[in-house]
């Protein structure tokens, strides 16, 4: 009986081994009959020419990189060791801490990237890497993992190689149970996080049962809809992600890695590879690790417990165009430019801001700044005294100027809506608005937008300089009665204003003239004070504000152009500050980076002020030697 029972488990056992292999293939088709049936449908960003704007990288088949002459191996020891060009799947596999390198400098990147990438995919089909898992410690639960793989990550952390991925969290313990249902939630790799989705939410794009993904333009962030998209953790990724159309639909092959460990080392050798998918480079420039390195790899329900329910897209613009969103973004990017820069070049990188700090504590150092005397306005005054005085009058008046402020809010929103209405009425009348047209219309839009602009800019300090005429006067007056008396001279104004506005538009649109157009900026900027304390038409005072900057330019646009720099930063500013310090609404801190900034016109106003009737004294006195400071007696009149 013991001889019998001994056999039959013999038998048994081998009856298994010969079942084992038709049981794993038979699990493993069930996982590619899962990855095909919920494969995603990839969103590019269409990039129209090639090496502009838009998204050139596809996901791709890993293997193009393999017995590749352009790919190097190189080992742990030194970023320049190398062990082979060319290396296959299996020359990858259990290797650690060696890396893989790109025919490219990471952190110069120029169109090298693209092309090479071109070059390599021609004629091959996009490709997504599927992977079902499951974690031990949360059964009934099962993940179905879409890896995609990108040459290059075009953000501001450049670098070699970028694996981005979906997860489908299903409550199923296998894959032919799966089957027979859909997912629970889904979850949309963003940076060092993820965003999650309920199966059937609004925000969830599916075509039939494949869910659409939009990665976004150089980062490969994975988005649900398409937006600008800001990021202020680590998790979230520093800067703004965007998925903006037009799009390209991309519906890759599906590869299954499966979930077998033995046999996804045999399908796909390179699975164990524990090094970098790109060239080593300090920090967050450096390559990516694999799938296997990843945390959602073993661990993929864990994982899906901490992702975030929202992404945060930005609103476009704020009020004049003085978004914190807007400043944020730009900001990061030339952040990272400047870092790449210290990396690249060190040396010269300290040295240049070693220069411009120098330069700027000189300046400061060599102006005068006291005494400040905000009063006697028609006087000469050193480059600080200017600003200290333009600043001490705001300060002691705040009910006045905050005031003013506080007006050319609503005036910057009307303009902003004009405009808006500009753009968008040609459609609605029927105008074409594509193709040779295009161009003309933009130009005609761009024209009418910087004229009211500079309108609303100019009746602030056409406001700003009437009350200040009359404070030195010691008269009273309050924020209405101020603009009240610049609009008695909006003719004049809007004709000068239109006129600037004209030159401006017609030289920078030739590219080549820019210079001249920022000489002619200057020269006509004491515009508006003229108008207001002189009463010349549009013509003269254009006339006027060149013959008071003449011989006096640098100084103008120094004063003008600092001043202009605070106000114009102080509000995206406060928002970019606000955004990494507290979760309040984006929409929100556009509006407090507007309110900010039309608050801080009044002191650029003020400048302008200053440095008119500065000017105006010096002009007054050209024929003379200028004393040290005026007699008392003489004032400003007129």
């Amino acid at each position: 009986m013991r001889r019998l029972a001994r056999s039959a488990l013999v038998g048994l056992a081998a009856l298994l081994a010969l079942l084992a292999p038709s049981t794993a293939v038979a699990a493993l088709a069930d996982e590619q009959a899962l990855a095909d049936r919920f494969a995603p449908v990839i969103r590019l960003v269409e990039q129209a020419e090639e090496c502009g704007p838009g998204e050139p990288y596809e996901p791709i088949d890993v293997d193009l990189l393999f017995d590749e002459p352009t790919v190097a191996l190189r080992g742990p020891w030194r970023p320049t060791d190398l062990v082979e060009i060319g290396p296959t799947a299996a020359d990858l596999a259990d290797l650690y801490e060696y890396h893989l390198d790109f025919p490219g400098d990471a952190l110069d990147p120029g169109c090298d990237y693209e092309r090479w990438a071109r070059r390599l995919t021609e004629g091959k089909a996009p490709a997504v890497y599927a992977h079902v898992a499951t974690e031990r410690g949360h059964p009934g639960k099962l993940a179905l993992q879409y890896w995609l793989f990108y040459a290059f990550n075009d953000f501001n952390n450049l670098h070699e190689g970028d694996w981005e991925m979906i997860q489908l969290v299903f409550d199923a313990g296998d894959a032919r149970e799966a089957l027979a249902q859909d997912p629970v939630e889904v979850g949309y790799s963003s940076h060092e996080g993820a965003e999650q989705a309920d199966w059937g939410d609004d925000k969830l794009e599916l075509e039939g049962t494949h869910p659409v993904v939009y990665p976004a333009a150089g980062s490969h962030a994975n988005k649900f809809n398409q937006a600008l998209y800001l990021g202020s953790s680590a998790e979230a990724g520093v800067g703004c992600d965007d998925t903006q159309g037009p799009h390209v639909d991309l519906r890759p092959t599906v590869k299954t890695i499966p979930s077998d460990p033995a046999a996804a080392r045999a399908a796909f050798p390179w699975i164990t590879f524990e090094g970098r998918w790109g060239e080593l480079q300090e920090a967050f420039f450096n390559g990516p690790t694999g799938p296997n390195l990843k945390r959602q790899w073993t661990e993929p329900i864990t994982w899906s417990d901490g992702w975030r329910s929202r992404s945060y897209a930005v609103p476009t613009g704020g009020v004049l165009g003085t978004g914190a969103t807007d400043f944020f973004c730009d900001a990061v990017e030339t952040g990272s430019r400047g870092l790449i820069s210290l990396l690249r070049n060190p040396g010269g990188t300290l040295l240049v801001f070693g220069a411009l700090l120098a330069l700027a504590v000189y300046l400061i150092a060599r102006t005068t700044w006291h005494p400040i005397a905000p009063l006697r306005v028609a006087r000469r005054r050193a480059w600080g005294q200017i600003l200290a005085a333009a600043g001490r009058m705001y300060v002691k008046r705040p009910p006045l100027f905050l005031g003013i402020g506080l007006l050319f809010i609503p005036l910057a929103g009307l303009i902003s809506l004009l405009q808006t209405l500009l753009i968008g009425g040609f459609g609605l009348l029927g105008i074409d608005t594509t193709g040779e047209s295009a161009g003309a219309l933009a130009l005609l839009v761009v024209a009418l937008g910087t004229t009211l602009t500079l309108l609303g800019l100019g009746l602030v300090q056409a406001a700003t300089a009437s009350a200040l005429v009359r404070i030195d006067a010691g008269q009273a007056i309050g924020p209405v009665q101020a603009y009240r008396i610049a609009l008695t001279k909006t003719r004049a104004l809007l004709g000068g204003l239109g006129l600037t506005a004209a030159a401006w538009v017609a030289l920078t649109a030739t590219g080549i003239l820019l210079p001249v157009a920022i000489w002619l900026g200057i020269r006509w900027s004491l515009l508006a004070p003229v108008v207001e304390l002189e009463d010349r038409s549009a013509t003269d005072a254009l006339r006027r504000s060149a013959e008071l900057v003449r011989r006096r330019w640098f100084r103008v646009a120094s004063l003008v152009g600092i001043s202009a720099a605070l106000a114009l930063v102080a509000g995206p500013l406060l928002g970019a500050l606000l955004i990494f310090l507290t979760d309040a609404p984006l929409p929100l801190l556009n509006i407090v980076a507007g309110v900010v900034y039309g608050l801080a016109m009044p002191f650029v106003a003020l400048v302008t002020s200053y440095v008119y009737f500065d000017a105006r004294t010096r002009h007054e006195l050209e024929p003379a030697d200028e004393p040290d400071e005026l007699p008392a007696e003489i004032q400003f009149s007129g």
